[in-house]
């Protein structure tokens, strides 16, 4: 279906953070890439908490020196329990220098990080880019042939699927998902506040799910607040005075009089999870290959794993002179991905569920594991260290 001089070592589809780390990482490990994804103008406000095993991923690919500017660095985390109960949590402070690093990790805005992602992906001679849409993609024996909306042809021993929650390449490899919409949505904006953050972010646990005070460079921060859809909605509707109010009263006044910057967005969340992360000549990466809750700042850190997993792996075939959508290399992609994707999810769930439920005897569970999370140091160090990286993968 295709002409050999268009067929590549490895395709992938999808521009976003994920996607456009897949494909750096993929040729930067010698991999003949394409990357089929339109060019757009990226304008959205959100931020991003890079952790642990992400900056290390960026600073390989040479992209994390071109924003790390744009950075605010996290070195506090705080919990709070703020929902009201007659059994509440203590406070537990996370500190980054009482497992000897210097941040935790870094909040970006994501326009400033696909800059530099952009920006490095076009220096390898390797990486093809067409600046177009995939329309359909089809499995053959030896490759996929993948057609984009203006009538490109191309085809990849192995294509990487970052198209996002409803993936072209998902579906063209037959992988059923798995979905549970939940009752909750997150809205996201931005603030500017009197009093400086210090690099410390806050996270209020409250009955309708977690707010988040995230730190941004100067006196800024980037809010998640989870809430029931009819109360994310009211909230978004708010004038900019009334939010700021709003938002300023949620976070107790810890950071002073706050004033809400331009943009705000609304998510209904999901948890989905695809039967398997690769197979038939496809790799999912990204939100193809999972959806989160914004709670632990998991989402794009697990997207970064996948593609530094994806990238090492087909990089390892090439260099073997092997094929790099063999079934062997998705199988192992597969039981690579999978422990540290189903436990995450796991734990965000049950995390989530805990401020869901307004049963009275789980209230004391509850704050009992909380306070011994915050009162027992080796239990609270490892707490740190597996929220940045799972052990296993050192």
């Amino acid at each position: 279906m295709t002409d050999a001089s268009t067929l590549h070592d490895t395709a992938v589809i999808g521009g976003g953070p994920a996607g456009l780390a897949a494909a750096i990482a993929l040729a930067q490990a010698g991999a003949r890439t394409a990357l089929v994804a339109r060019r757009v103008p990226y304008a959205d406000n959100r931020t991003t908490a890079l952790l642990g095993a992400s900056i290390d991923l960026l600073e390989n690919l040479d992209v994390w020196p071109r924003c790390k500017d744009k950075a605010a660095a996290l070195e506090i985390m705080r919990l709070v329990d703020d929902t009201g109960r007659l059994f509440r949590a203590p406070e537990v402070r996370f500190s980054c220098h009482e497992i000897g690093l210097d941040a935790f990790g870094y909040n970006i805005d994501n326009r400033s990080l696909m800059l530099a992602l952009e920006a490095r992906a076009a220096e390898f001679s390797n990486l093809v880019r067409f600046d177009d849409e995939a329309e359909s993609v089809v499995i053959e024996a030896d490759d996929v042939a993948i057609r984009t909306a203006s009538a490109q042809f191309l085809s990849a021993r192995l294509v990487v699927g970052a198209d996002g929650r409803h993936s072209l390449c998902r579906d063209a490899a037959g992988i059923a998902v798995t979905r549970r919409e939940l009752t909750q949505t997150a809205l996201t904006f931005n603030v500017a506040h009197a009093r400086p953050h210090r690099n410390v972010s806050t996270e209020f646990h409250t009955p309708q799910g977690p707010c988040v005070f995230v730190p941004l460079p100067g006196d800024r921060s980037s809010i998640v607040w989870v809430a029931a859809p009819a109360e994310a909605e009211r909230l978004r509707s708010l004038s900019d005075e009334e939010l700021s109010a709003a938002i300023e009263k949620q976070s107790h006044s810890i950071l002073g009089r706050m004033t809400v910057e331009p943009g705000r967005n609304l998510f209904p969340l999901a948890i989905e999870r695809p039967k398997s992360f690769g197979a038939d000549r496809i790799a999912l990466v990204g939100e193809a290959a999972h959806v989160v809750p914004p709670i632990g700042a998991q989402g794009l850190n697990l997207g970064l794993r996948d593609a530094a997993d994806v990238a090492r792996l087909a990089g390892e075939a090439i260099a073997a002179g092997q094929d790099p959508g063999a079934s062997d290399v998705l199988k192992r992609y597969d039981r690579t991905r999978r422990p540290d994707i189903l436990s995450r999810t796991f734990a965000i769930d049950m995390a989530n569920r805990s401020l869901l439920n307004d049963f009275l005897p789980l209230q004391p569970v509850r704050a009992v594991g909380m306070h011994l999370l915050g009162a027992i140091g080796p239990l609270r160090r490892f707490a740190m260290r597996e929220g940045l990286t799972p052990t296993w993968r050192s």
